[in-house]
């Protein structure tokens, strides 16, 4: 079968996937084909379950990211995408892909070598290339820090905050306000993110072209440090789990060139298929203050409703230039 989506934009083209997805809903077995403008996609198992606690299919993943395809690509674009694929759903095995498969469709924008393995990368440029990685069982859109044109400038600085065994979503935001302080003491602003997981993500946005890995690298770690020294019954700055227990892990190895970091909006691959998804600084500060540690947890409906309701929350990232402190440590 055939569904046409004009290419007319990432707007239009996300309502059109919506309504074409809509349409292949009786017909989830077998292979099909999807028409974006002058472009085809071939999907296909749609009916294979993906998160088998919630019956959750192939179908709800593509029908979930052509939904949140504008708010996706805004940070996606232009970034080597790393894909995580899961082939048999959340509960089997599953892979990182970080070089373009080699069977992949002509319009797919492609990297040049990047790193020191030389690693050719697919980018996430459109509505066609969301379907194409979600089809090939990509829960998780895993991207890099830089653009790919300009692949050691970082445009943020990144923490993920990582609950450890006997802390969650409570801790992880405590910690996540006071990074946000230390940074708001130099006049920088910060933004908070979900993990979709288990923790919150804190990002600086720098946006200029004069900042580096080799800059950001070791200032995120000593940050990351001084706070674990100034709040020891409460962060960690290091990997160890022995010594994570009722803590939460500040995570700076983000900040490298060669690391990806889970994009804003992606679905995350856990029992449920919650989104990574940006909240304001009130909501992190009520569930600093509370106890439920089911707080900002957000599925595909929420999102979409949060996005009609603030817009993208987590906008200034791309937009917003500021320049790192010198701090002395």
């Amino acid at each position: 079968m055939s569904v046409t989506i004009p290419h007319v934009g990432i707007a239009k083209d996300q309502r059109a996937a919506e309504l074409a997805l809509e349409a292949l809903a009786p017909l989830e077995r077998g292979t099909h084909q999807i028409e974006v403008g002058r472009s085809s996609l071939r999907v296909s198992n749609l009916h294979k379950v993906l998160y088998p606690e919630f019956g959750f299919t192939k179908l709800d993943l593509l029908r979930s990211y052509a939904r949140l395809a504008p708010a996706v690509l805004a940070h996606g674009r232009g970034r080597p995408l790393t894909l995580k694929r899961y082939p048999d759903g959340v509960d089997a095995e599953f892979f990182f892909q970080k070089r373009v498969p080699a069977k992949h469709p002509e319009w797919v924008n492609v990297t040049e070598p990047i790193g020191d393995q030389q690693v050719n990368y697919a980018t996430l440029d459109d509505v066609r290339t969301l379907l194409w990685a979600a089809n090939l069982g990509s829960i998780e859109l895993h991207v890099l820090l830089a653009r790919h044109t300009t692949v050691q400038q970082p445009t943020a600085l990144v923490y993920d905050l990582d609950p450890g065994d006997g802390a969650g979503i409570v801790e992880c935001c405590a910690v996540a306000q006071i990074v946000r302080d230390l940074f708001r003491h130099f006049d920088l602003d910060s933004y908070a993110k979900t993990s979709g997981s288990k923790g919150v993500q804190v990002y600086v946005p720098l946006n200029k072209p004069s900042i580096t890995y080799e800059q950001t690298k070791p200032l995120s770690k000593a940050v990351a440090e001084l706070l674990a020294a100034e709040h020891p019954d409460l962060i960690v700055s290091r990997q160890l789990k022995t010594l994570r227990r009722g803590k939460v892990l500040i995570d700076w190895s983000q900040n490298d060139p060669s690391k990806t970091t889970i994009c804003a909006y992606s679905l995350r691959a856990r029992n449920q298929p919650r989104v990574s998804t940006p909240v304001t600084w009130d909501e992190v500060a009520e569930t600093a203050d509370g106890t439920d540690q089911e707080s900002l947890r957000f599925e595909t409906d929420d999102v979409v409703a949060r996005l009609e309701q603030h817009g993208d929350l987590f906008e200034p990232v791309l937009k917003q230039r500021q320049s790192l402190p010198n701090l002395d440590f």
